[in-house]
């Protein structure tokens, strides 16, 4: 096994053992808190541009199977793990955490103190680092000091589908979901309910006067929800069709509501990542999945919206509801894989929302 590196911007060197694809690579480190998931976590669009930490001391146990993907490739741009399972179990016939990395190029390192690392995270807030094997340290340091965070560059159109891609479902409402970068398991949950059409960020207003839709749902998707081109693009749409359409927005979706709506989001410290956060909702909590580092300011939003659920832990916003349009929006993942299922009737609450505007 190769001698591998983690680098961070505050000189940070610590030293583990390179697994996955060899090479060097650059990135926002981000920990996630979840026990099991590791496959969905790496598939998922939202972690694009990302180092990924798992606080779970092992990885890799049960392998990597063939149905448990957010997407069709690994996202993050690298892997951080206490200690990676060599041989996983044959209860799913899966692959080794290894193999799939370097069949998808990223790397990964093992063998370092995780625990430390993701509460030296939570005290000084998101850093920006390095994976590295062959090349200098000192250099690779200098880099990661003076290199962008990959939110200011535009994320989402490197994860967002290019053309348009249809669902039919006889008999059903007409969806359209805005593709940020989708988990798959919306595009489920959206398939058991609706027909659906999937289209692309930039997707233009004109699009939808020109056909028959009954909603429109937002998806997740990684980076800043204040990026210009986000502004100029979808922003811009949703503001041309907010009054036409009843709406849900999910993770992402609920920042670019907000922002439609006039509202302004910010930077969380080092974010929510994982299937444990609990969530205030109409009188009891719920417990569900996150990933996301930006958040909704509540002292920004315009009267028309309000906030409907927050975050136990932190106060943060976790849902929005309009008060005259059909619009909401939740913060965490409802469709919920990996996690709990606890808020998995939010998809049918948006089904009787465009059931009673038909």
């Amino acid at each position: 096994m190769a001698t591998c590196y983690l680098v961070l911007e505050d000189g940070t060197v610590m030293e583990g053992t390179g697994f996955g694809f060899e090479q060097t690579v650059y990135g926002e480190v981000v920990f996630n808190t979840g026990m099991t998931g590791y496959q969905e976590s790496l598939t998922d669009p939202s972690y694009r541009g990302q180092i990924l930490i798992q606080a779970y001391p092992l990885i890799g146990n049960y392998g990597v199977n063939h149905v448990d993907y957010e997407s069709d490739r690994v996202q993050v741009r690298g892997y951080v793990v206490r200690e990676k399972c060599l041989e996983p179990s044959n209860m799913y016939a899966g692959d080794r955490i290894d193999s799939f990395l370097k069949k998808n190029r990223v790397p990964g390192i093992s063998e370092l103190d995780t625990r430390s690392l993701i509460i030296k995270i939570r005290e000084k807030g998101t850093p920006r680092g390095a994976i590295c094997f062959e090349e200098d340290v000192d250099k690779v340091l200098k880099k990661v000091q003076t290199m962008p965070f990959p939110s200011d560059s535009n994320l989402v159109d490197e994860v967002s589908i290019k053309e348009p891609l249809r669902f039919e479902k006889e008999g059903a409402t007409e969806v359209v979901l805005i593709d940020c970068g989708t988990k798959q398991n919306i595009v489920r949950e959206l398939r058991k309910r609706f027909s659906l059409t999937v289209v692309p960020y930039d997707v233009q207003p004109r699009f939808f006067s020109d056909r028959e839709v009954d909603g429109v749902f937002l998806s997740n998707g990684p980076g800043d929800p204040a990026h210009p081109v986000i502004q100029e693009t979808t922003v811009r749409t949703l503001k041309a069709i907010k009054e036409e359409y009843p709406i849900m927005g999910v993770c992402f979706g609920n920042q670019l509501l907000a922002r439609a709506f006039g509202g302004d989001t910010f930077k969380l410290k080092f974010g929510h990542r994982g299937v444990n956060q609990p969530v205030r909702y109409n009188g009891r909590v719920y417990i569900t999945s996150q990933n996301h580092g930006f958040a909704v300011d509540p002292e920004t939003l315009p009267d028309e919206l309000e906030v409907s659920m927050v975050n136990v832990n932190d106060g943060t916003v976790e849902g929005l509801c309009h008060k005259e349009l059909p619009i909401v929006s939740a913060q965490y993942h409802p469709e919920a894989s990996p996690g709990p299922k606890d808020t998995s009737f939010l998809f049918d609450e948006f089904a009787k929302m465009l059931e009673a505007r038909r």
